[in-house]
């Protein structure tokens, strides 16, 4: 299938083909349709599957010949990084087009925003905290939107912004198309997509564990304190082209990027404790190549979009084994192929039984010169996996010791 075949209009088309876009991935041939005809349609799509123009495209061909200074459009958001990359995904679609597009988002000065926002527009992505705090001082109405998108549905339930959501939601007009994108459907967003949908269509996409299918994976078994060593060494590998490196902890990244920095590499980190222009800026210098590695919390990386990414590496494995297939995926695009490797101490065991559990499948263990010695629950292990409602202590679980898999693995001389 081709984007003519779609039925999307020559402006769109001309914008999409100057992206290199060829093939429609499998989200974007089954909502366009719909979309395009106007239908509330519920998208269960991680990141990486071509979600954005799934929802970009239609809207910006449905609303191309309407007229009115009030905005017609609103995305919602939960990460500063994902507004600003959909911001520059309708601004590369509409380029042909006369839509004004305007981002909001928390973190800083609301002035040069508000005066967008003044100066009139059409389509709005936001994330929920600046949104609310503009719309209770009076410089932003939806009282007259025709379509809106709630991006990221089980984040927004994650990060605390049900409550924001539910807030612009009572602001909205009844009589409007609802589309709600999440990559998990937990019980609370579907009990949310009952009352915000009318008669939806439903588009299903890529399995949890379908990216983790294109990405080669290895773990090695080692102590917390030797993985800045092993980090280093891998990252020096000559195939190590860029590096997105995952920490559970804001205070793990800036960690890892000075001991990085001891060892002559360079390395910068985005966490929430960061300001926006320093965020923007590691993202900035990362994409073009300036830097090649990349220190980063769950959050800060959601939806983040890094073409021709190398390696994932998770220096701490996530609580939470659905949150490493979404790592996992960020050098996985689109069916793209790529390396994760995984550090795994004594009181991770149970984290990594998880993700094996969800895959259905082991990881292959790698050897180091560090092989994990310390095999004693520590006083700081995490008794409870918080988020998923399950009790979950690491008691008892005794590791293999590593072994060699018959080749010398990610970047290993």
């Amino acid at each position: 299938m081709t984007f003519k075949e779609l039925n999307l209009t020559a402006p769109i088309l001309k914008a999409i083909d100057r992206q290199n876009y060829t093939t429609p991935t499998p989200i974007q041939q089954k909502a366009i349709p719909f979309l395009l005809q106007k239908r509330d349609l519920i998208g269960c799509a991680q990141t990486g599957t071509g979600k954005t123009a799934a929802f970009a495209l239609p809207i910006l061909q449905n609303l191309a010949s309407e007229r009115g200074k009030f905005i017609k459009a609103l995305i919602l958001t939960p990460t500063r990084e994902l507004a600003i990359q959909i911001q520059e995904n309708f601004e590369d679609y509409g380029s042909n087009l006369s839509l004004r597009c305007t981002v909001i988002f928390g973190g800083v000065s609301q002035v040069p925003q508000v005066e967008r926002l003044q100066r009139g527009t059409d389509i709005l992505i936001a994330t929920p905290g600046r949104l609310c705090d503009l719309m209770n001082q009076g410089y932003v109405d939806i009282s007259q939107i025709q379509i809106f998108v709630l991006d990221e549905a089980d984040r927004m339930l994650d990060m605390g912004f049900i409550h924001d959501v539910k807030k612009v939601l009572r602001a909205l007009p009844k009589n409007r198309q609802t589309l709600l994108f999440s990559a998990t459907m937990p019980t609370e967003i579907e009990a949310l997509a009952k009352t915000i949908l009318h008669d939806p269509v439903t588009v299903k996409v890529d399995p949890v564990t379908s990216t983790a299918a294109s990405v080669q994976q290895y773990v090695y078994l080692i102590d917390k304190g030797n993985k800045r060593h092993l980090l280093k060494k891998l990252l020096r590998a000559r195939d190590v082209g860029s590096a997105l490196v995952f920490t559970r902890t804001k205070h793990a990244a800036d960690k890892v990027v000075k001991e990085l920095a001891k060892a002559g590499m360079v390395a910068m980190a985005i966490h929430g404790n960061k300001g926006q222009t320093a965020r923007q800026t590691a993202l900035k210098r990362f994409k073009s190549g300036d830097i090649k590695i990349l220190v980063a919390t769950d959050i800060a990386a959601r939806g983040i979009d890094i073409p021709e990414l190398s390696h994932v590496f998770n220096y701490e494995l996530p609580n939470e084994p659905e949150t490493y297939i979404h790592r996992i995926g960020r050098t996985g695009r689109a069916g793209l192929g790529g390396i994760a490797v995984s550090f795994c101490d004594y009181d991770e065991i149970p984290y990594l039984k998880d993700i094996e559990k969800l895959m259905g499948h082991t990881v292959t263990v790698e050897k180091s010169e560090w092989p994990m010695m310390i095999l004693e629950k520590s006083e700081k292990t995490p008794q409870k996996r918080y988020g998923s409602g399950r009790a979950h202590t690491t008691a008892a679980v005794k590791p293999k010791r590593s072994r060699a898999s018959g080749h010398k693995g990610p970047g290993v001389t």
